[in-house]
């Protein structure tokens, strides 16, 4: 059965959290979507993975149904959050998706692996080459038409066509943050090699799954860290595991297997 709880941070802002599994499980899924994007995005996984284990998905601040602050858009504030997040659950398995992923690896680094027993990086930058190709004018057509360069954000993110009153749904959460902050949380001027260094550092399992525009930088970091797993979505969208789900499902619980076989 899925439910909600709130929580609050160490400084005073209170997020929400999608919970469902038996609390009894061996592993936890705890889920952190991208930029701007809900936690309910993860809906149908977690309905899947909680048939098996504990899954919480976070709903990062200024997103979902979390508070709304004017303030914490940054790296270290957003680690902090996760750190707090998880203090109820042992033996994470940890998501991040896009901007997620990233927040993922500054937890890591910061707050250190105690709490995991495996960490999934999905469709984002981990500072291998090669360098992406610049992102263009997305932040200054962000300035100019929010509206329309959220409503074409929202349709790349998919190969294949959502519904309607989803998309319509995910627009208005992506617009519940300030233009501002929403900026301030892609322009935090951490160069790439921080968050090749972190992922080098991962000492618990790591599964890197992304899309063919990371498919170099996914061959590149399981050369360069050993023991990383990778798999390619190729025709998949940035959310991948919305346009393939069951096959996103079946690599979640596929990867949480091998982590109980080595306990």
């Amino acid at each position: 059965m899925t439910q909600r709880r709130r929580f609050q941070t160490s400084d005073g802002v209170f997020l929400s959290v999608i919970e469902s599994g038996p609390r009894e499980a061996a592993l936890t899924f705890a889920l952190i979507p991208g930029w701007c994007m809900p936690g309910w995005l993860w809906q149908p996984h977690i309905d899947a993975l909680g048939k098996h284990y504990a899954v919480a998905a976070l709903d990062p601040r200024g997103q979902g149904e979390s508070d709304v602050p004017d303030h914490g858009y940054n790296f270290e504030r957003r680690a902090a959050d996760i750190c707090e997040f998880l203090r109820p659950y042992e033996n994470v398995v940890l998501v991040g998706w896009s901007l997620g992923a990233l927040e993922a690896l500054e937890y890591t680094q910061r707050h250190g692996e105690g709490k995991l027993a495996g960490l999934v990086l999905v469709d984002s930058s981990v500072g291998e080459l090669p360098v992406p190709p610049p992102e263009g004018h997305f932040l200054d057509d962000l300035r100019s038409d929010r509206e329309k360069e959220l409503r074409d954000f929202v349709r790349a993110m998919y190969a294949r066509p959502r519904p309607e009153p989803e998309s319509a749904r995910l627009l208005s959460d992506v617009k519940r943050m300030s233009l501002d902050n929403s900026i301030a949380l892609l322009s935090s001027g951490i160069p790439r090699e921080h968050w090749k260094a972190c992922a080098h550092a991962v000492k618990k399992p790591l599964l890197y799954v992304v899309t063919p525009q990371f498919e170099e930088q996914a061959r590149n970091l399981e050369k360069n860290r050993p023991g990383t797993r990778i798999e390619i979505f190729q025709d998949a969208g940035h959310a991948l595991f919305a346009d393939e789900p069951q096959r996103f499902d079946g690599l979640m619980l596929g990867f949480a297997k091998s982590l109980t076989r080595k306990e």
